[in-house]
């Protein structure tokens, strides 16, 4: 979890290989409207959010049912976002926040190139973002830190 430019789909996918399981980008799940909304600058609601998290928590369940392993990048800004992605998707979900400062991250979305999400949502992203607190046990890794260092942090902890 984090904003964008946190590194999530980067950090996701190394994740998922070395744990010889799925990934999936939460960014391949928002509908249309909101792909077109984010590509013009228009920051999601939490109306516009709901659908997407629902099609991820269907994911979780589905992988939780099949009892697979499953990672997926997804920003998960609000608390209550992460307490839906647990309630309707897998109570045992852990997530992993990817967190850093607004120079680094905006140097990091001002050199991505291909991505609907432009660098303008930042400042929105980082307004709606709620810090996980310390109940959520959430793990939080320093994006400065290379993926690869991060991932060999995350799988060092699950052990």
């Amino acid at each position: 979890m984090g904003v964008a430019g946190s590194g999530k789909t980067t950090v996701g996918a190394k994740l998922a290989h070395a744990l010889g399981v799925e990934f999936i980008d939460g960014d391949d799940l928002h509908p249309p409207a909101n792909v077109q909304r984010m590509a013009a600058g228009i920051p999601l609601t939490d109306a516009d959010r709901e659908p997407w998290l629902l099609a991820i928590a269907a994911r979780l369940r589905e992988a939780k049912r099949a009892r697979r392993g499953l990672v997926v990048a997804c920003s998960a800004l609000k608390r209550r976002y992460r307490d839906l992605l647990r309630s309707k998707g897998a109570a045992d979900t852990r997530f992993v926040y990817l967190a850093g400062d607004k120079p680094v991250l905006a140097e990091r979305l001002s050199s991505r190139r291909g991505h609907y999400m432009p660098a303008v949502l930042l400042d929105s992203q980082l307004a709606a973002l709620e810090e996980p607190g310390p109940d959520e046990q959430v793990w939080v890794s320093d994006i400065r830190e290379t993926p690869d260092a991060i991932v060999a942090d995350l799988l060092a902890r699950s052990t």
